[in-house]
């Protein structure tokens, strides 16, 4: 017999079943709450309501656990590269050596942009903030792409993915070039997918593109770290949107959309902003340190802690190697890093955040290595989709795939009763 929780209201007794996850995650269905007792329950920002089963990644905030399709991060981080994280996300196992060879191939085929698509970013003044831009060309990639994707063919579903898979990092490079004023390119099909990327963006007009592994390493380890992230505002979205049967590519652009916010995917360019300020200000770390124990103080220390994880975020602790690595390996002098570096020793030593465990996040390294990079900070939140893509295609095809009905949440209203119609002219 399955387990049930009891609500009893106005002297009755509801039950409903407790749904067990693999991982011992324990939930209250209350599908038929509504139909059985009339009401429904309240949960701003839903924060306690699950939308939905998955079997695509599992996170545990207070252990501070992130696992894709059961594999730990730390140890994907380690040995694989983002594209077999990608495949593994959207097919549920990693490949092996010819599905990976097969996967590439057929993304490097499809990574040819249309060209009427460059009128689309010509149309966009330089300063249009780049995720802008970003969320205009991917649902603009509808218009190239018309036909809908019939999801019980394994055929037109595989199609699809790759396409996005393809064009996706063309639209990110040119996004990235668009603002810097440099020629729109095109990839390079003899190199790696994260290569290709770093290059598109990266090559100058009339010089020789030089592969750094190390540069190169921590951006795929970048982009294998926000590959997805269980339920999240962005995520929610895709799905959301999904559920109305509309496509992967305006789903995805509305999952950019969302993402853009500087509570959820614009939190690292929040912290170089962060950072700036504290430079222009004279530079005092320690100060503004003392500002954020200060609850008085409305400063707000922007990288340090998270929504979800009560313990250290684990991608921080992977990508805090990498930013030393990349730091050290091109020997960058720069201000505002050092800043960076002091802030991270404070919070690491100093007993108020320890004890509160506000460590450093991915955000606070993730942007520091974009700097490094040379990325512009109106940037970061392009490479957090960037990295994102595989998770957003697994999540709206695993939603698809279940056959999810479409999202409709409800609502209590709280706004004036009933009232009369008054002529306008006894208003």
């Amino acid at each position: 017999m399955k387990d049930t929780a009891t609500l009893e209201y106005n002297g009755k007794k509801y039950e409903f079943p407790v749904v067990e996850g693999t991982e011992k995650e324990l939930a209250i269905d209350i599908k038929k709450l509504r139909s059985s007792t009339g009401m429904i329950t309240l949960d701003p920002g839903y924060k306690n309501t699950g939308s939905c089963e998955s079997a695509i990644t599992y996170l545990d905030g207070e252990k501070g656990i992130l696992r894709y399709r059961g594999y730990n991060i730390e140890e994907l981080a380690e040995k694989a590269d983002f594209l077999e994280v990608a495949y593994l996300l959207i097919f549920g196992e990693l490949p092996s050596k010819k599905e990976l060879e097969q996967f590439h191939a057929d993304i490097t085929h499809e990574s040819h942009v249309d060209e009427e698509m460059k009128k689309i970013i010509d149309g966009f003044p330089k300063s249009a903030h780049p995720m802008g831009v970003l969320s205009s060309l991917t649902s603009a990639l509808i218009a190239f792409n018309p036909t809908s994707v019939n999801i019980s063919s394994e055929k037109e579903m595989y199609h699809a993915i790759i396409r996005i898979m393809a064009k996706f990092p063309v639209l990110v490079a040119w996004t990235m070039r668009k603002q810097k004023g440099l020629p729109l390119e095109y990839g390079d099909d003899s190199l790696g997918y994260v290569e290709n990327l770093h290059k598109m963006m990266f090559k100058r007009p009339n010089k020789e593109y030089i592969k750094n592994k190390v540069v190169i390493d921590a951006l795929d380890q970048l982009l294998i770290l926000h590959a997805d992230h269980e339920q999240n505002c962005s995520t929610s979205t895709v799905r959301i949107t999904g559920s109305s049967h509309a496509g992967l590519f305006v789903s995805l652009s509305a999952g950019i959309s969302a993402l853009w916010g500087p509570l959820h995917g614009g939190a690292n360019q929040a912290v170089l902003e962060m950072l700036e300020a504290i430079a222009e200000d004279g530079g005092d770390y320690k100060k503004y340190m003392e500002k954020a124990k200060d609850k008085d103080d409305p400063f707000r220390l922007m990288g340090f802690g998270h929504r979800v994880y009560k313990n250290f975020d684990p991608r921080a602790k992977i990508i805090k190697k990498a930013a030393d690595g990349v730091l050290g390996d091109l020997g960058i002098e720069d201000p505002i890093l050092e800043i960076a570096k002091g802030l991270e020793k404070v919070a690491l030593e100093d007993k108020y955040f320890v004890d509160r465990k506000l460590y450093p996040n991915v955000d606070f390294y993730s942007g520091i290595i974009y700097r490094a990079l040379g990325i512009p900070t109106e940037m970061f939140t392009v490479m957090f989709a960037m990295g994102r893509l595989p998770g957003w295609i697994a999540q709206w095809r695993e939603m698809r795939l279940r056959g999810e009905p479409i999202g409709r949440p409800r609502q209590i209203y709280i706004g004036e009763n009933q009232r009369p119609f008054v002529a306008l002219n006894k208003r």
